[in-house]
């Protein structure tokens, strides 16, 4: 793919949003994939351009299985809206194999001055051979265009540093210089398990930790957490904000969205990520006009994002 039209990362105008490129697979219980990101990039206030790696066959409890689009249909779909759109950042969510791996690696290399947020999911419900495949890929295409790797700290644990002998768990740092050997700068990584019921959150480079967010545990397992948080990330650096900040205010985003999630069906709590437009007292009130709060106001300083 080459970059035929002009400046396709121009900062977008005053009264224009942000916009995400985002590769994701469909997800028809809503837990995650696109629909957690269109939900959530559109909640941080930016524009989500979204393209279809494939679909998962899931409910709210458990994924049964994924169909991958094919490449070309992949490649075309971002060829046509980038050749259109300006973009400001690009997330990766669940490409479904290798082939589309590629197809994302070489968007990258085209847009090489966007930043790109990866997140890398739990893929325990597939097959093995073709996790592992995946995973090859991913470390070898991916990362070393990658500006922030984002996931739970078991799965990049298992995944970067398989032959951890240390009877301590890896910290932040280590993952981040495990990620840094294949290229990307910044990791960050989720669910660090506390002591008292809290989880830890930490944003890390080889060199330093640059952020902790500690949040209680919440008794209830959730579906589409890790999508919601890269997706935030990515928004908010689309919309401007330095990396720390962005961060911190998504790592803070989510927190609030599992807090207000609920259980649609019969398996897993889902994230409310429309929790700001609720009203509280009509909660109380059913009978009241349904009036919408505004979206949070997410205004940030300049970009501040290197390799």
């Amino acid at each position: 793919m080459t970059q035929e039209h002009d400046a396709p990362t121009e900062e977008p105008q005053e009264d224009t949003p942000a916009c995400v490129l985002v590769f994701n697979a469909s997800d028809p219980s809503g837990s995650g994939g696109l629909s957690a990101d269109i939900l959530t990039v559109s909640s941080v206030g930016a524009h989500a351009l979204p393209i279809v790696m494939g679909a998962y066959m899931r409910d709210t409890a458990e994924i049964f299985d994924h169909v991958a689009f094919d490449e070309e249909a992949v490649a075309e779909q971002a060829r046509a809206v980038l050749e259109d759109i300006s973009v400001q950042s690009i997330k990766i969510g669940f490409c479904g194999s290798t082939e589309n791996v590629s197809v994302v690696a070489e968007v990258c290399t085209d847009y090489a001055q966007v930043p790109v947020v990866a997140y890398m999911p739990n893929l325990s419900w597939w097959n093995e051979d073709q996790i592992d495949a995946y995973l090859d890929a991913f470390k070898e295409l991916i990362l070393p265009q990658c500006t922030v790797l984002v996931g739970n700290h078991n799965t990049l644990w298992r995944w970067l540093l398989p032959d951890w002998s240390s009877d301590k768990a890896p910290s932040a740092r280590d993952i981040a210089r495990a990620a840094f050997e294949m290229g990307t700068p910044y990791v960050l990584v989720s669910g660090m398990q506390l002591p008292d019921q809290f989880i830890d959150n930490v944003l890390a480079s080889p060199n330093t930790t640059l952020l902790n967010e500690k949040f209680e545990r919440f008794e209830a397992v959730f579906s589409g957490a890790g999508d919601t948080l890269s997706a935030s990330l990515a928004a908010l650096i689309a919309a401007g904000a330095d990396l720390e900040t962005a961060a911190r205010e998504s790592l803070g985003y989510l927190d609030r969205a599992l807090d207000a999630g609920f259980r649609p069906g019969m398996g897993h709590v889902v994230a409310d990520r429309l929790f700001w437009a609720h009203n509280e007292e009509d909660d109380l009130n059913p009978d009241a006009p349904q009036i919408k709060t505004s979206a949070l106001d997410f205004s940030f300083p300049g970009q501040d994002i290197k390799h």
